[in-house]
């Protein structure tokens, strides 16, 4: 396997050949791919093992559709055309991409693409700040820079090595897989269904290995892009609030394409409502002035959730509903009908019957039931251990068939 050092070689062509030569230095063979943009080329041409010219070809219109004189759009074009020419090698032991702003919104999308375990170091001057949107779900490590990505000096020498080296030990050294592995599950948990998660959880670790992903916009998504690199062979979506965000204009919102890795895939599924009263928001002062005259709780001093509204959840329900009849595999949806989470429950500040009851309706209104699809109401709370118990025995009954 080898490693792929990835760049704009017209002007880090001296940084990127320096990375490749340390990488090799530690035996580990190393193909330097260039994604400059310039329609000159780039000036190190000798060093280049893969021309940009050559990552252009693997853009779904070609050729032309990469070179242009718009430098935003050649560098949204190249990172489209550098995801199909690295998803096209079958030797991809790990990948290192240098850049600033530009070269890493170019090279990360490429990495995101890949499993998870494959290594991914990005050296980039934007790893200080908000690094989700190059990230995602994805296990890509950000290095920062220090200083510009602009010849070798002390700093750059130092950063530009470490980073090398970190690349060449993880290809180098795969992490062994253990012939003993259970299978995995995914379970989608927040604060106010931990309780629910962790007896699913218990009841289910013997036969499993339970992944739990906190709900919080980028947790569903990174349990679905494991779901589709096959890392996942069942889920236990028990907390889909994430949705909530999505429709109302919550801070934790999911995209979406939420759902979507089970409708491809087919893993079987078992989902609830958990924590679809509340939509988040950050600090009491964050929430947006339309809001503020809802039931608002403060969660701590940096979360503040809003309950849903009967109107917002009979949006919710049809939206869930609607991606649940695109699922052909095997799907149970369990709804709680003593309350969704924690704080939905008698006496508690999000206690709604009426926009429970409108989610729950809105869902049987929608829902196409089936043999396969099925959606079950049990007269519990979602973190009583009844219903803990009636989503572990719906899971088995689906999963071993």
């Amino acid at each position: 396997m080898k490693a792929y050092v990835i760049g704009t070689c017209d002007t880090k062509g001296r940084e990127l050949a320096y990375v490749k030569g340390l990488i090799e230095a530690r035996g580990v063979p190393a193909v330097l791919v260039d994604v400059g943009t310039s329609r000159e080329g780039s000036g190190a041409a000798a060093a280049v093992d893969v021309t940009a010219r050559e990552v252009a070809l693997h853009h779904p219109g070609g050729i032309d559709a990469v070179f242009s004189d718009d430098r935003g759009h050649a560098v949204g074009a190249m990172a489209e055309a550098l995801r199909g020419f690295l998803g096209s090698r079958t030797d991809v032991g790990g990948v290192i991409g240098l850049g600033g702003s530009g070269g890493t919104a170019l090279v990360t999308p490429a990495m995101r693409d890949l499993p998870v375990g494959v290594p991914k170091v990005m050296v980039s001057t934007v790893a200080s700040g908000n690094v989700a949107p190059y990230v995602g779900p994805a296990d890509i490590m950000m290095l920062y820079s220090v200083t510009d990505v602009s010849g070798i000096n002390r700093i750059s020498r130092a950063v530009l090595g470490n980073a090398a080296h970190a690349l060449a030990g993880m290809v180098a050294n795969p992490v062994p897989k253990s012939e003993a592995d259970k299978p995995a599950l995914g379970l989608t948990m927040f604060g106010v269904t931990t309780p629910c998660v962790e007896q699913v959880s218990r009841a289910l670790e013997g036969e499993y290995d339970c992944l739990v992903f906190h709900a919080t916009g980028t947790g569903g998504t990174s349990m679905e892009k494991l779901v589709e690199s096959g890392l996942i062979g069942g889920v236990l979506d028990i907390t889909t609030t994430e949705i909530c965000d999505l429709l109302v204009g919550g801070v934790l919102a999911c995209g979406e394409d939420r759902f979507d890795s089970i409708i491809r895939t087919r893993v079987p599924y078992v989902a609830s409502c958990g924590a679809l009263d509340m939509v988040n928001f950050g600090a009491k002062e964050t929430v947006p002035e339309t809001f503020l005259k809802r039931n608002l709780y403060v969660h701590n001093p940096q979360v503040t959730l809003m309950r849903t509204t009967v109107e917002e959840n009979v949006e919710i329900g049809r939206w869930i509903g609607a991606k649940l009849n695109r699922m052909d595999g095997p799907v149970r949806f369990l709804i709680p009908e003593g309350g969704v989470s924690l704080i939905d429950a008698p006496g508690q500040p999000f206690h709604d019957p009426a926009a429970d009851e409108a989610l729950f309706q809105a869902l049987e209104a929608t829902v196409q039931q089936t043999p396969n699809r099925r959606l079950i109401r049990l007269p519990h709370a979602i973190n009583a251990p009844e219903f803990a118990a009636a989503l572990v025995r719906e899971f088995r009954a689906i999963a071993h068939h």
